[in-house]
Protein backbone atom coordinates (compact mmCIF):
# COMPACT_ATOMS: atom_id res chain seq x y z
CA UNK A 1 0.00 0.00 0.00
CA UNK A 2 1.53 3.34 -0.90
CA UNK A 3 2.11 6.03 2.12
CA UNK A 4 0.55 8.97 1.68
CA UNK A 5 2.74 12.38 1.78
CA UNK A 6 1.75 16.15 2.02
CA UNK A 7 3.92 17.69 -1.16
CA UNK A 8 5.61 20.79 -0.20
CA UNK A 9 3.50 23.04 -2.37
CA UNK A 10 0.52 21.57 -0.27
CA UNK A 11 2.37 22.30 2.71
CA UNK A 12 2.58 26.00 2.05
CA UNK A 13 -0.65 26.17 0.74
CA UNK A 14 -1.78 25.30 4.18
CA UNK A 15 0.41 27.04 6.43
CA UNK A 16 -0.70 30.08 3.96
CA UNK A 17 -4.58 29.22 4.81
CA UNK A 18 -3.74 29.03 8.47
CA UNK A 19 -2.28 32.56 8.72
CA UNK A 20 -5.03 33.78 6.57
CA UNK A 21 -7.93 32.73 8.64
CA UNK A 22 -10.47 35.04 9.80
CA UNK A 23 -9.39 36.74 12.83
CA UNK A 24 -12.08 38.21 15.18
CA UNK A 25 -12.88 41.95 15.89
CA UNK A 26 -10.30 41.80 18.88
CA UNK A 27 -12.16 44.93 20.86
CA UNK A 28 -15.75 42.98 21.56
CA UNK A 29 -13.92 39.69 21.61
CA UNK A 30 -11.46 41.24 25.06
CA UNK A 31 -14.88 42.52 26.49
CA UNK A 32 -16.52 39.46 26.38
CA UNK A 33 -13.57 38.01 28.14
CA UNK A 34 -13.00 40.74 30.62
CA UNK A 35 -17.00 40.19 31.61
CA UNK A 36 -17.05 36.73 31.96
CA UNK A 37 -13.49 36.59 33.63
CA UNK A 38 -15.09 39.09 36.25
CA UNK A 39 -18.03 36.80 36.81
CA UNK A 40 -15.96 33.83 37.55
CA UNK A 41 -13.51 36.27 40.01
CA UNK A 42 -16.57 37.39 41.81
CA UNK A 43 -18.07 33.82 41.90
CA UNK A 44 -14.69 32.74 43.57
CA UNK A 45 -14.79 35.70 46.25
CA UNK A 46 -18.06 34.77 47.38
CA UNK A 47 -17.54 30.80 47.12
CA UNK A 48 -19.41 28.87 49.47
CA UNK A 49 -20.51 26.03 47.43
CA UNK A 50 -18.60 22.73 47.53
CA UNK A 51 -17.04 20.96 50.30
CA UNK A 52 -14.42 23.75 52.18
CA UNK A 53 -14.62 25.71 49.12
CA UNK A 54 -13.73 25.30 45.70
CA UNK A 55 -10.11 27.94 46.23
CA UNK A 56 -9.30 25.67 49.22
CA UNK A 57 -7.15 23.50 47.23
CA UNK A 58 -4.67 26.17 46.01
CA UNK A 59 -5.49 27.85 50.03
CA UNK A 60 -4.61 25.05 51.79
CA UNK A 61 -3.06 22.41 49.42
CA UNK A 62 -1.30 24.28 47.01
CA UNK A 63 0.35 26.84 49.67
CA UNK A 64 1.62 23.68 51.85
CA UNK A 65 3.13 22.27 48.63
CA UNK A 66 4.96 26.02 47.88
CA UNK A 67 6.03 25.73 51.73
CA UNK A 68 8.00 22.75 50.53
CA UNK A 69 8.89 23.36 47.60
CA UNK A 70 10.72 26.86 48.30
CA UNK A 71 12.99 24.88 50.32
CA UNK A 72 14.35 22.28 47.35
CA UNK A 73 11.54 19.55 48.86
CA UNK A 74 9.38 17.92 46.48
CA UNK A 75 6.20 16.35 48.26
CA UNK A 76 6.55 13.13 47.05
CA UNK A 77 5.90 11.16 50.65
CA UNK A 78 2.22 12.60 50.26
CA UNK A 79 -0.29 10.31 48.87
CA UNK A 80 -1.86 13.59 47.06
CA UNK A 81 1.48 14.59 45.11
CA UNK A 82 0.59 12.86 41.45
CA UNK A 83 2.19 15.29 39.90
CA UNK A 84 5.66 15.68 37.16
CA UNK A 85 7.99 17.22 38.71
CA UNK A 86 7.32 20.21 36.19
CA UNK A 87 4.46 21.23 38.46
CA UNK A 88 6.90 22.13 40.99
CA UNK A 89 7.62 25.31 38.28
CA UNK A 90 3.72 26.29 37.86
CA UNK A 91 2.79 26.10 41.92
CA UNK A 92 6.39 28.38 42.83
CA UNK A 93 5.54 31.03 40.17
CA UNK A 94 3.22 32.85 42.17
CA UNK A 95 5.73 33.20 44.99
CA UNK A 96 7.52 35.29 42.46
CA UNK A 97 4.45 37.97 42.52
CA UNK A 98 5.19 40.81 44.63
CA UNK A 99 2.79 42.65 46.77
CA UNK A 100 -0.23 39.54 46.70
CA UNK A 101 -0.90 36.71 48.49
CA UNK A 102 0.07 33.44 47.09
CA UNK A 103 -3.71 32.60 46.59
CA UNK A 104 -4.01 36.45 44.70
CA UNK A 105 -0.63 35.70 42.83
CA UNK A 106 -1.90 31.97 41.98
CA UNK A 107 -5.42 33.48 40.65
CA UNK A 108 -3.84 36.24 38.75
CA UNK A 109 -1.42 34.39 36.72
CA UNK A 110 -4.42 31.56 35.79
CA UNK A 111 -6.35 34.91 34.36
CA UNK A 112 -2.71 35.57 32.20
CA UNK A 113 -2.55 32.25 30.54
CA UNK A 114 -6.09 32.10 30.11
CA UNK A 115 -5.22 35.49 28.24
CA UNK A 116 -3.14 34.16 26.68
CA UNK A 117 -4.84 31.21 25.16
CA UNK A 118 -7.15 33.60 23.88
CA UNK A 119 -4.98 35.76 22.13
CA UNK A 120 -3.46 32.38 20.68
CA UNK A 121 -6.29 31.80 19.31
CA UNK A 122 -7.59 34.80 17.74
CA UNK A 123 -4.45 35.27 15.90
CA UNK A 124 -5.36 32.00 14.70
CA UNK A 125 -9.20 32.37 13.82
CA UNK A 126 -12.39 33.57 14.88
CA UNK A 127 -14.17 30.64 15.67
CA UNK A 128 -11.58 29.18 18.60
CA UNK A 129 -11.47 32.37 20.57
CA UNK A 130 -14.85 32.87 20.59
CA UNK A 131 -15.38 29.34 21.92
CA UNK A 132 -12.37 29.19 24.46
CA UNK A 133 -13.89 33.15 25.58
CA UNK A 134 -17.24 31.75 26.14
CA UNK A 135 -17.15 28.07 27.15
CA UNK A 136 -14.62 27.98 29.71
CA UNK A 137 -16.99 30.33 31.83
CA UNK A 138 -19.52 27.31 31.99
CA UNK A 139 -17.37 25.70 34.38
CA UNK A 140 -18.10 28.26 37.10
CA UNK A 141 -14.77 29.35 38.79
CA UNK A 142 -13.14 26.10 39.22
CA UNK A 143 -10.80 26.82 36.37
CA UNK A 144 -9.11 29.96 38.11
CA UNK A 145 -8.20 27.69 41.22
CA UNK A 146 -6.42 24.51 39.52
CA UNK A 147 -3.24 24.99 37.47
CA UNK A 148 -5.30 23.45 33.86
CA UNK A 149 -5.53 26.61 32.40
CA UNK A 150 -1.41 26.82 32.33
CA UNK A 151 -0.75 23.11 30.83
CA UNK A 152 -3.73 23.41 28.24
CA UNK A 153 -1.64 26.90 27.18
CA UNK A 154 1.40 25.29 26.68
CA UNK A 155 -0.93 22.55 24.79
CA UNK A 156 -2.49 25.48 22.88
CA UNK A 157 0.83 27.22 21.76
CA UNK A 158 1.97 23.68 20.83
CA UNK A 159 -0.61 22.73 18.52
CA UNK A 160 -0.69 26.40 17.15
CA UNK A 161 2.85 25.85 16.45
CA UNK A 162 2.87 23.07 14.26
CA UNK A 163 -0.13 23.86 12.74
CA UNK A 164 2.06 27.24 11.51
CA UNK A 165 4.98 25.10 10.55
CA UNK A 166 6.75 25.54 13.25
CA UNK A 167 7.37 22.02 14.36
CA UNK A 168 10.75 22.33 16.92
CA UNK A 169 8.96 24.95 18.54
CA UNK A 170 5.64 22.90 18.84
CA UNK A 171 7.82 20.16 20.01
CA UNK A 172 9.20 22.19 22.93
CA UNK A 173 6.26 23.26 24.21
CA UNK A 174 4.15 19.99 23.72
CA UNK A 175 7.61 18.55 25.88
CA UNK A 176 7.58 20.97 28.51
CA UNK A 177 3.57 20.92 28.88
CA UNK A 178 4.11 16.85 29.25
CA UNK A 179 7.00 17.82 32.19
CA UNK A 180 3.86 19.91 33.52
CA UNK A 181 1.19 17.43 33.31
CA UNK A 182 1.11 14.57 31.00
CA UNK A 183 -1.18 14.67 28.92
CA UNK A 184 0.01 17.41 25.97
CA UNK A 185 1.96 15.23 24.55
CA UNK A 186 -1.33 14.01 23.42
CA UNK A 187 -1.41 17.18 21.15
CA UNK A 188 1.66 15.62 18.55
CA UNK A 189 -0.26 12.23 18.11
CA UNK A 190 -1.34 13.71 14.68
CA UNK A 191 1.13 15.89 13.46
CA UNK A 192 1.65 15.21 9.46
CA UNK A 193 4.35 12.50 8.97
CA UNK A 194 7.37 12.96 7.60
CA UNK A 195 9.61 15.92 8.86
CA UNK A 196 7.47 17.50 10.52
CA UNK A 197 6.67 14.78 13.10
CA UNK A 198 10.79 13.96 13.23
CA UNK A 199 11.33 17.60 14.50
CA UNK A 200 8.56 17.70 16.72
CA UNK A 201 8.67 14.11 18.26
CA UNK A 202 12.67 15.31 18.57
CA UNK A 203 12.21 18.25 19.99
CA UNK A 204 9.37 17.33 22.46
CA UNK A 205 11.68 14.39 24.01
CA UNK A 206 14.79 17.27 24.35
CA UNK A 207 12.55 19.03 26.19
CA UNK A 208 10.99 16.95 28.38
CA UNK A 209 14.23 14.80 28.95
CA UNK A 210 16.20 17.67 29.54
CA UNK A 211 13.36 19.67 31.92
CA UNK A 212 13.51 16.33 34.22
CA UNK A 213 17.18 15.81 34.38
CA UNK A 214 17.55 19.70 35.44
CA UNK A 215 14.58 19.34 37.88
CA UNK A 216 15.70 16.10 39.15
CA UNK A 217 18.93 18.12 39.92
CA UNK A 218 17.10 20.50 42.13
CA UNK A 219 14.39 18.33 43.23
CA UNK A 220 15.47 15.08 44.20
CA UNK A 221 12.69 11.75 43.64
CA UNK A 222 11.44 13.60 40.78
CA UNK A 223 9.70 10.81 39.58
CA UNK A 224 8.28 9.51 43.41
CA UNK A 225 4.44 10.73 42.44
CA UNK A 226 4.52 7.78 39.64
CA UNK A 227 4.17 5.64 42.86
CA UNK A 228 1.03 7.21 44.07
CA UNK A 229 -0.88 7.61 40.30
CA UNK A 230 -0.56 3.56 40.26
CA UNK A 231 -2.24 3.18 43.73
CA UNK A 232 -5.36 5.04 42.13
CA UNK A 233 -8.71 3.49 42.53
CA UNK A 234 -11.79 4.36 40.55
CA UNK A 235 -12.50 7.97 41.36
CA UNK A 236 -16.44 8.76 41.64
CA UNK A 237 -16.74 11.40 38.68
CA UNK A 238 -15.18 8.77 36.08
CA UNK A 239 -17.63 6.94 33.77
CA UNK A 240 -16.28 3.40 35.76
CA UNK A 241 -17.26 5.12 39.14
CA UNK A 242 -20.64 5.92 36.61
CA UNK A 243 -21.43 2.84 36.45
CA UNK A 244 -20.05 1.93 40.49
CA UNK A 245 -22.56 4.72 41.43
CA UNK A 246 -25.68 2.75 39.60
CA UNK A 247 -25.21 -0.53 41.08
CA UNK A 248 -24.60 1.28 44.76
CA UNK A 249 -28.22 2.90 44.35
CA UNK A 250 -29.49 -0.85 42.92
CA UNK A 251 -27.83 -2.20 46.38
CA UNK A 252 -24.13 -2.86 45.78
CA UNK A 253 -22.48 -2.61 49.52
CA UNK A 254 -19.14 -0.13 48.38
CA UNK A 255 -18.29 2.83 49.90
CA UNK A 256 -17.32 6.28 49.07
CA UNK A 257 -13.80 7.34 50.76
CA UNK A 258 -11.30 10.12 50.63
CA UNK A 259 -7.85 8.71 49.09
CA UNK A 260 -4.98 9.83 47.08
CA UNK A 261 -6.36 13.23 47.08
CA UNK A 262 -9.95 12.39 45.86
CA UNK A 263 -13.33 10.83 46.68
CA UNK A 264 -12.61 6.82 44.99
CA UNK A 265 -15.19 3.31 45.72
CA UNK A 266 -14.18 0.65 47.57
CA UNK A 267 -15.59 -2.44 47.69
CA UNK A 268 -16.36 -5.67 45.79
CA UNK A 269 -15.27 -5.68 42.13
CA UNK A 270 -13.63 -2.13 42.25
CA UNK A 271 -10.51 -3.67 41.31
CA UNK A 272 -11.85 -5.11 38.29
CA UNK A 273 -13.68 -1.67 37.08
CA UNK A 274 -9.80 -0.39 37.91
CA UNK A 275 -8.07 -2.90 35.75
CA UNK A 276 -10.82 -2.67 32.59
CA UNK A 277 -10.28 1.38 32.87
CA UNK A 278 -6.12 0.64 33.00
CA UNK A 279 -6.79 -1.91 29.82
CA UNK A 280 -9.09 0.70 28.00
CA UNK A 281 -6.46 3.63 27.81
CA UNK A 282 -3.80 1.01 27.02
CA UNK A 283 -6.10 -0.07 23.88
CA UNK A 284 -6.60 3.24 22.98
CA UNK A 285 -2.80 4.02 23.03
CA UNK A 286 -2.78 1.50 20.96
CA UNK A 287 -5.19 2.25 18.29
CA UNK A 288 -3.97 5.72 18.09
CA UNK A 289 -0.84 4.04 16.79
CA UNK A 290 -2.51 1.95 14.52
CA UNK A 291 -4.52 5.34 12.98
CA UNK A 292 -0.79 6.96 12.10
CA UNK A 293 -0.15 4.23 10.15
CA UNK A 294 -3.22 3.41 8.59
CA UNK A 295 -4.22 6.76 7.78
CA UNK A 296 -3.88 8.38 4.53
CA UNK A 297 -5.50 11.90 4.47
CA UNK A 298 -3.92 14.65 5.93
CA UNK A 299 -4.79 18.24 6.53
CA UNK A 300 -4.25 21.47 8.65
CA UNK A 301 -6.72 20.61 11.10
CA UNK A 302 -5.71 16.75 11.67
CA UNK A 303 -3.41 17.65 14.01
CA UNK A 304 -5.60 19.24 16.90
CA UNK A 305 -8.27 16.86 15.11
CA UNK A 306 -6.32 13.86 16.29
CA UNK A 307 -5.17 15.65 20.03
CA UNK A 308 -8.68 16.78 20.96
CA UNK A 309 -9.57 12.30 20.21
CA UNK A 310 -6.94 11.40 21.76
CA UNK A 311 -6.90 13.74 25.06
CA UNK A 312 -10.85 12.54 24.66
CA UNK A 313 -10.30 9.11 24.65
CA UNK A 314 -8.00 8.84 27.34
CA UNK A 315 -10.40 10.72 29.58
CA UNK A 316 -13.08 8.33 28.95
CA UNK A 317 -11.02 5.29 29.63
CA UNK A 318 -9.14 6.99 33.21
CA UNK A 319 -10.31 5.57 36.69
CA UNK A 320 -10.27 9.24 37.22
CA UNK A 321 -12.23 12.38 36.13
CA UNK A 322 -11.83 16.02 37.25
CA UNK A 323 -13.58 18.91 36.74
CA UNK A 324 -10.95 20.43 35.09
CA UNK A 325 -10.29 17.72 32.55
CA UNK A 326 -13.04 19.48 30.78
CA UNK A 327 -10.89 22.80 30.70
CA UNK A 328 -7.83 20.63 28.39
CA UNK A 329 -10.86 19.35 26.16
CA UNK A 330 -12.15 22.90 25.79
CA UNK A 331 -8.71 24.40 24.76
CA UNK A 332 -8.15 21.83 22.40
CA UNK A 333 -11.65 22.04 20.89
CA UNK A 334 -11.19 25.70 20.26
CA UNK A 335 -7.87 25.15 18.76
CA UNK A 336 -10.24 22.52 16.48
CA UNK A 337 -12.44 25.19 15.43
CA UNK A 338 -9.99 27.67 14.25
CA UNK A 339 -9.72 25.26 11.07
CA UNK A 340 -12.44 25.56 8.44
CA UNK A 341 -11.07 21.79 7.83
CA UNK A 342 -12.25 20.29 11.04
CA UNK A 343 -14.20 17.64 11.78
CA UNK A 344 -14.75 17.98 15.44
CA UNK A 345 -17.44 20.86 15.26
CA UNK A 346 -19.93 18.43 17.04
CA UNK A 347 -17.39 17.36 20.01
CA UNK A 348 -17.01 21.32 20.18
CA UNK A 349 -21.01 21.25 20.50
CA UNK A 350 -21.01 18.13 22.57
CA UNK A 351 -18.20 19.46 25.22
CA UNK A 352 -20.32 22.48 25.92
CA UNK A 353 -23.35 21.36 28.10
CA UNK A 354 -20.79 18.69 29.29
CA UNK A 355 -19.09 21.37 30.77
CA UNK A 356 -22.37 22.71 32.36
CA UNK A 357 -22.91 19.39 33.55
CA UNK A 358 -19.41 18.99 35.55
CA UNK A 359 -20.17 22.34 36.77
CA UNK A 360 -23.31 21.06 38.55
CA UNK A 361 -21.46 17.67 39.31
CA UNK A 362 -18.58 19.97 41.40
CA UNK A 363 -19.66 22.41 42.95
CA UNK A 364 -22.87 22.92 42.97
CA UNK A 365 -24.59 19.23 43.41
CA UNK A 366 -21.22 17.94 45.14
CA UNK A 367 -22.48 16.87 48.75
CA UNK A 368 -25.47 14.94 45.74
CA UNK A 369 -22.59 13.13 43.86
CA UNK A 370 -20.84 11.87 47.10
CA UNK A 371 -23.99 10.62 48.80
CA UNK A 372 -24.62 8.90 45.80
CA UNK A 373 -27.70 10.13 45.48
CA UNK A 374 -30.38 9.38 42.54
CA UNK A 375 -29.71 13.32 41.65
CA UNK A 376 -25.77 13.02 41.73
CA UNK A 377 -26.30 9.94 39.41
CA UNK A 378 -28.74 11.47 37.14
CA UNK A 379 -26.10 14.24 36.36
CA UNK A 380 -22.73 12.42 36.21
CA UNK A 381 -24.61 10.12 34.49
CA UNK A 382 -25.33 12.88 31.98
CA UNK A 383 -22.20 14.15 31.84
CA UNK A 384 -20.26 10.86 31.71
CA UNK A 385 -22.39 10.56 29.25
CA UNK A 386 -21.84 13.23 26.76
CA UNK A 387 -18.25 12.37 27.02
CA UNK A 388 -18.80 8.92 25.85
CA UNK A 389 -20.55 10.05 23.49
CA UNK A 390 -18.46 12.95 22.26
CA UNK A 391 -15.41 10.63 22.41
CA UNK A 392 -17.04 8.19 19.80
CA UNK A 393 -18.58 11.31 17.39
CA UNK A 394 -15.11 12.47 17.59
CA UNK A 395 -13.47 9.15 16.55
CA UNK A 396 -15.49 8.19 13.85
CA UNK A 397 -15.69 11.72 12.26
CA UNK A 398 -11.66 11.99 12.39
CA UNK A 399 -11.46 7.85 10.90
CA UNK A 400 -13.82 8.65 8.01
CA UNK A 401 -11.89 11.67 7.23
CA UNK A 402 -8.52 10.38 7.05
CA UNK A 403 -8.65 6.33 6.43
CA UNK A 404 -8.37 4.77 3.05
CA UNK A 405 -11.48 4.58 1.97
CA UNK A 406 -11.78 0.75 2.18
CA UNK A 407 -11.37 1.20 5.88
CA UNK A 408 -14.00 3.98 6.75
CA UNK A 409 -17.04 2.90 8.51
CA UNK A 410 -20.23 2.63 6.19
Amino acid sequence: MTTYRISAPRLRRSRLRFHQRQRPALLPLLAVWALTRAGMLWLLAHDTLGIGGVGREVHVLYRHWYEQLVHGVLPVDEVTWQYPPGAALVLLAPGAVPGLTYFEAFVALTLLADAAVLLLLARAGAGGAWYWTCALPLLLHTPLVRYDVQVTALAVAALLAVGAGRARLGGALAGLGALVKGWPVLTLVGTPRGLATRRSWASALAAAVGGAALLAVAFPQALGFLRHQGNRGVQIESVGGTLLSLAHLAGWPGRVVYRYGAFEFTGPHVGVVAGVSLVLTFAVLVWLAVWRVRALHWSDATAPDAALLAVLLCTVTSRVISPQYLVWLLGLAAVCLTSRNTTQRPVALLLLPAAALSALAYPVLYLDVLAVTPLGCAVLLARNGLLVAAAWVSWRRLWEDTAPDVLRVP
